[in-house]
């Protein structure tokens, strides 16, 4: 979901020459800008490392929900194979800027009682360890649907279409996500973590 709202930003804005998406299932989308580069595996990257090169950003928005996983399984998913990505598209663009998708509430000290929060806490902490020329968390919370999506369940979109007016500081559209990272590569941002609010400023 998030991954297509700011693949679809990025298509419309003038500072982005191209987009490859590296993804395990074909997207059924043609544009001018849009290269697509299926991989089976996310952790096995070595002998396809020279399709990721030449790059000046990633956008890492893969992810899964912890709901019904064991830790061993969620680590395995959001900390290994996000490391790994990271780690070969660094070796091959020294000069690139890395922004991954956490979520609110994310543990920065790693030793919080929530799973799912002390996983991407250290999952954040490592990836600003790695030497990107940038490296940003961000950690959205409510998000609304950019036009034209199709990965997005019709009952997420009515439940967000209903808690936007509930929790209205807590919101933000996809739209905003996309311009905020392509903004944290263009004009860069003095926080590495950015909350709702960082994002919505960035965005701007």
């Amino acid at each position: 979901m998030v991954g297509e709202g700011v693949l679809l930003e990025c298509l419309e804005d003038t500072d982005v020459s191209e987009v490859l998406i590296v993804s395990r299932r074909h997207y059924d989308l043609s544009h001018p800008k849009l290269k697509e580069f299926l991989v089976p595996d996310f952790l096995h990257l070595e002998n396809h490392a020279e399709q990721l090169t030449g790059y000046d950003a990633c956008f890492y928005c893969a992810g899964i929900s912890s709901i019904g996983m064991k830790e061993a399984d969620y680590k395995k998913i959001t900390y290994d194979t996000t490391i790994s990505f990271a780690k070969t598209v660094l070796q091959k663009n020294p000069g690139l800027v890395f922004t991954f998708v956490s979520g609110r509430s994310t543990d920065s000290s790693e030793q919080g009682k929530v799973m799912w929060a002390r996983v991407k806490g250290k999952t954040e902490n490592d990836l600003m360890k790695l030497g990107f020329r940038g490296a940003y968390n961000f950690r959205p919370a409510l998000m609304l649907p950019t036009p034209g999506q199709k990965s997005m369940k019709t009952s997420y979109k009515i439940l967000a279409s209903i808690l936007k007016y509930v929790m209205p500081k807590s919101t933000l559209t996809l739209k905003q996500v996309g311009k905020a990272m392509i903004h944290a590569v263009t004009k860069g941002y003095p926080k590495q973590v950015l909350e709702v609010e960082d994002i919505r400023k960035l965005a701007e």
